[in-house]
């Protein structure tokens, strides 16, 4: 019996491709070693991925994609670009000081805060990458993850609203987890248990963990 050869993909491999350059990326930030929160003072910018392994019920298949070392599942996706980037005035090779890292913190202190969770279920992946290349590694891994803080439970990375948005609305990510102060003083929009139901629903349609990341 004689075997067909298998036709190549007649495209010419283009390493300069943004798939192809962010697969590199989340490589590279998949062989880093998870931290707890917050981890060790560390400089640069880059892309993070949050994780958790805690006892909230209606993160259990998060939880269960996590425990035992894996990590597998982030629950949050996010970037730290350096302060002069963000308004394009110091160029390109933007001091990048430590904008992920005081990220990072900033995310622990909202963790502590909230009445139903610990920091201490919660561990962090980051890498330091050129500035460039940043948005690029924030949108692949979200378009991968499909992390549920960023696609369902928004409101985790806000900032405290200024003085002309204070009569805003709560984020939905402190509706389910209280404790941050200047949320409490926000009305809800929906009832807690709306929020567990869209939960619910992502877990229903995303695949926990996913497979492997595909270019």
């Amino acid at each position: 019996m004689v075997t067909e050869p298998v036709m190549e993909d007649p495209t010419p491999y283009n390493p300069l491709a943004k798939k192809n350059l962010a697969a590199s990326i989340i490589s590279r930030l998949l062989c880093q070693k998870p931290w707890e929160m917050p981890p060790p003072k560390f400089a640069g910018a880059g892309v993070y991925l949050i994780y958790y392994t805690g006892g909230f019920e209606a993160y259990e298949p998060l939880s269960r994609a996590n425990r035992n070392g894996r990590f597998a599942q982030p629950i949050y996706v996010g970037k730290a670009v350096p302060a002069g980037a963000r308004k394009g005035g110091e160029g390109l090779d933007t001091p990048h000081g430590e904008a992920l890292y005081k990220r990072l913190c900033k995310h622990s202190e909202s963790l502590k805060s909230a009445r139903n969770l610990a920091v201490t279920d919660f561990k962090c992946r980051w890498l330091v990458v050129d500035e460039v290349f940043i948005t690029l590694g924030e949108t692949m891994l979200i378009s991968h993850f499909k992390p549920l803080w960023n696609l369902v439970v928004e409101g985790f990375g806000n900032n405290p609203p200024g003085g002309g948005r204070a009569k805003g609305k709560k984020p939905m990510w402190d509706i389910i987890h209280p404790g941050r102060a200047w949320a409490e003083e926000l009305s809800a929009a929906m009832s807690s248990e709306t929020v567990l139901s869209l939960i619910a629903r992502h877990f229903d349609n995303v695949r926990v963990p996913p497979g492997k990341f595909e270019v």
